[in-house]
C-alpha cells in the first residue's frame, strides 16, 4: 500500500474516532459493571450453577422427550439462566453492552453513508432502522 497524505489523514482521524469511543462514558460503565460481575462472588457461584444445569440438560437433549429427565433438566437449566439474567449487575452489563454497540452501529452506518448510500450494512439488531429497507431492488412492492 503506497501512504498519501491523504491515507496518513484518514489514519489520524480514525485514531481520534477510537479514542472518543474508548473514553465515552457508555465504555467506561461497561467496564465498571464488567469488573463488578468478575468481582461477584455470588455471580461466579449463578454462572457456575447454570453451567451444570446446561451440561446436565446437553447430555439428554440428544433423546429429546424420551429421556426420562429431559423436562426436568430444560427447566433446571432455564431456571438457572433466568436467575443469572434477571441479577441486576449483569442486567447491567448488558445494557451498557447494548448502548455500546448501538453506538458502534451508528457510527459504522454514518461511515458507509459519507462513501455510498448503497452501502448496506448490517447491525446484527433487527430494532436498529436504516434509512431504507429491502435490498435495494426494483422487486419489492410497496
Amino acid at each position: 500500500m503506497i501512504y498519501t497524505e491523504e491515507t496518513i489523514l484518514v489514519e489520524e482521524k480514525t485514531q481520534v474516532l477510537i479514542e472518543a469511543i474508548t473514553q465515552s462514558a457508555t465504555l467506561s460503565k461497561l467496564v465498571d459493571h464488567r469488573i463488578t460481575i468478575e468481582c461477584s462472588e455470588e455471580i461466579k457461584q449463578k454462572v457456575n450453577h447454570f453451567v451444570q444445569a446446561k451440561n446436565a440438560f446437553e447430555q439428554v437433549e440428544a433423546y429429546g422427550k424420551f429421556a426420562p429427565d429431559y423436562t426436568e433438566k430444560r427447566r433446571a437449566m432455564r431456571k438457572m439462566k433466568r436467575a443469572l439474567d434477571t441479577d441486576e449487575a449483569v442486567m447491567n452489563y448488558r445494557m451498557c453492552e447494548s448502548d455500546l454497540q448501538e453506538t458502534l452501529d451508528l457510527v459504522s452506518y454514518q461511515l458507509a453513508q459519507i462513501v455510498s448510500p448503497d452501502i448496506k450494512i448490517d447491525a446484527g439488531n433487527p430494532f436498529f432502522e436504516f434509512a431504507q429497507r429491502g435490498c435495494g431492488g426494483s422487486c419489492h412492492v410497496g
